[in-house]
């Protein structure tokens, strides 16, 4: 079971890595256009709010509720059942959706208020910085349709995750990568306002990937007609674990919303650098943390249906040892490597020196937060998987509570990165509150030898980050070294990272069976 999972595992991150790659190179365009300036808070700003609710109605809190629900249909009920179930989920949850996506498309305005309230308020008093609610407006009017189309391709992903069909999904993230791009290039150098242009690609990589998906439907004989079916018994139990879930699963997104919130009344740039810190943070969890989380929940709601206790305590724990042993390098790297990252990724055109300097200190402090970020990823289906999505969000709710509690303490004395730090102790708290509830209900068993895992795993990263320090020049030293030095320099300090962390991991004994399952079944 465990090779299967890994093999899983390893398709998923193989394909996250080409559409992360991509997303950097993404990254690397806008911040050559736009830099981090006004014109580019704002685009930022209209693609973080359809991408909010794409983790609640989409990836996020819907896919937590309809893979068990899935899985338990296709264990127990026949094929029609199933298709009839997709029917209903998809005609239902498309209308939803298509309701709210014309209303944010309508009230653009309100919702630009709503959460760059520090730009309305420059708007109504006639200030300087007006400009950026309107444009901003106009904006998310392009990138909210977003919305409807990823959806839709949620959707159709969780259902071939369930079937086992994991690249599809995995890859389907690179279309939106070279939409922006290729507007981002052929596009936004014709317009006035180029950041207009990267909106459009947001809006044709949604379109595109929706349609990409519906190939694959068919040939699993699962693109049916969508119908409206409110009272369906499984669009019933969707509908009541997803409600709850809005909130537990997608604290963290509400947490980055309401630094963005914040955001809007400090300086111009803060949206920007916790942007481009927030990418570098979503490399590593994607590739490692998303990865594995979407390949443990359909063995985990499997097992569930199936009653089997002990393989589903076998498989949480085979997450966690792969999120600590994956996380937790990916952490202490990206906060040593933070500032020659930066540099090396985005430090041309319009983004500059000082843009590196202060994104670097926001990803320190997101950084710090890394491996709470995944375990939180890998601990949640751990609950959704039962169908219990009323213990998370009472978590959820106590750590986005705190989050506030805290953006108020740290933002003051250091502003946009006080929003970051407040944001990455919620995290942890979050993490903690989760294990906790699953270790207490005995849903959490660690295996006899998982301390020990754990303890190898911690001095073999603090054996890497001890040679990354002492082989990492000193900033002075990068800013002497040309683009191509730099990116061979950093290039050589990662592989030399990685290398020193096995050969650290292999001094301390652990080997491949550490992270064999072997189940009851």
């Amino acid at each position: 079971m465990s090779k299967k999972l890994l093999r899983s595992g390893l398709i998923v991150s193989s394909m996250t890595l080409i559409s992360r790659i991509l997303g950097l190179l993404r990254d690397v365009v806008i911040a050559n256009l736009m830099g981090a300036g006004a014109a580019a808070d704002v685009f930022f700003f209209a693609n973080k709010i359809p991408n909010f609710l794409r983790r609640l109605f989409a990836e996020g809190a819907f896919a937590q509720a309809f893979v068990p629900v899935l899985t338990e249909y296709e264990k127990q009920h026949s094929f029609d059942e199933v298709k009839k179930l997709v029917a209903a989920v998809s005609g239902t949850l498309g209308t939803i959706i298509t309701i709210i996506t014309i209303l944010g498309v309508l009230g653009s305005s309100v919702i630009t208020a709503l959460f760059g309230f520090g730009w309305f308020l420059e708007w109504w008093n006639g200030g300087p910085d007006g400009q950026k609610f309107e444009l901003a407006s106009f904006m998310l009017k392009i990138t909210f349709p977003y919305l409807w189309f990823i959806t839709f391709t949620a959707l159709s992903g969780a259902i071939l995750n369930t079937l086992g069909k994991f690249a599809v999904a995995a890859f389907t993230p690179v279309f939106l990568n070279v939409a922006i791009i290729s507007c981002a290039i052929f596009v936004s150098p014709h317009l006035q306002q180029p950041e207009i242009g990267l909106a459009i690609g947001v809006f044709l990589g949604g379109a595109i990937q929706f349609l990409f998906q519906i190939p694959f439907l068919h040939k699993e004989k699962l693109l049916v007609k969508p119908t409206w079916n409110w009272h369906h018994p499984g669009v019933v139990k969707i509908r009541v674990l997803m409600i709850p879930a809005l909130f537990g699963v997608s604290v963290s997104q509400i947490n980055l919303l309401l630094d963005t919130f914040i955001a809007s009344f400090l300086q111009t740039g803060s949206i920007s650098w916790l942007y481009y810190s927030d990418r570098l943070l979503e490399f590593p969890l994607g590739l490692f943390g998303i990865a594995i989380a979407t390949v443990i929940l359909p063995s985990l709601s499997s097992s569930h249906v199936t009653k089997s206790i002990d393989d589903f305590a076998k498989t949480l724990d085979w997450g966690m040892r792969m999120v600590c042993i994956l996380g937790f390098p990916a952490m202490l790297g990206l906060i040593i490597l933070a500032e020659p990252m930066l540099r090396v990724l985005f430090m041309r055109g319009e983004f500059v020196a000082h843009d590196v300097a202060m994104a670097s200190m926001s990803l320190w402090a997101y950084g710090s937060g890394l491996l709470s970020f995944m375990m939180v990823k890998i601990l949640a289906p751990g609950y959704y998987a039962r169908q219990d999505t009323r213990t998370p969000v009472k978590y959820g709710m106590i750590a986005m509570g705190s989050n506030m509690v805290l953006n108020i303490i740290f933002a003051i004395p250091y502003g946009y990165v006080g929003l970051a730090i407040a944001t990455s102790i919620s995290a942890t708290l979050n993490a903690g509150l989760l294990w906790f509830g699953l270790y207490q209900k005995g849903i959490y068993q660690r295996q006899k030898d998982s301390v020990s895992v754990l303890l190898r795993i911690i001095i073999a990263g603090l054996v890497m980050a001890a040679g990354l320090v002492a082989f990492n020049p000193a900033l002075s030293e990068w800013s002497q070294l040309s683009w191509l030095e730099a990116a061979l320099k950093l290039f050589y300090l990662i592989v030399a990272g990685a290398v020193l962390y096995l050969f650290a991991l292999g001094l301390t004994g652990l080997r491949f069976r550490h992270f064999q399952i072997r189940m009851a079944k």
